[in-house]
């Protein structure tokens, strides 16, 4: 793949139904592998605000699952996990949310991410 086609594809996955997360939270459990999910929704300007930062977010930490999950899409998954404002952000490891970032903050998510991810996924304090 060349460079100009690497920049055009999105390293973040889109959750459209309840069955892909549980496929997809399935995956990064048995992987061992992180995820960071984004709940957020299309009409939402603060989500849609965050979308290049979470991008690039996905495209630093290649060993990090990096979900988008629209609310109005799956709403059971946002029920499950009791998102009441946008962006939510949930910072995961073995299937247990870690850490919790409610708002769009560039720099919050940012530093949190990278501390999740120094940590080897551990629990924050």
């Amino acid at each position: 793949m060349d460079r100009q086609e690497e920049a055009n594809r999105s390293m973040v996955s889109k959750v459209e139904t309840k069955d892909q997360w549980e496929f997809v939270s399935n995956k990064a459990h048995n992987q061992g592998c992180p995820m960071v999910v984004h709940f957020g929704a299309t009409w939402c300007i603060p989500s849609v605000a965050m979308n290049p930062v979470f991008e690039e977010l996905a495209s630093t930490y290649s060993d990090v699952m990096f979900i988008f999950v629209d609310v109005d899409e799956v709403k059971e998954v946002a029920s499950k996990f009791e998102v009441k404002a946008m962006p939510t952000f949930l910072l995961m490891k073995d299937s247990v949310v870690v850490d919790k970032l409610v708002g769009a903050n560039p720099d919050e998510i940012k530093r949190r991410v990278d501390a999740f991810i120094q940590s080897g996924g551990a629990f924050m304090a």
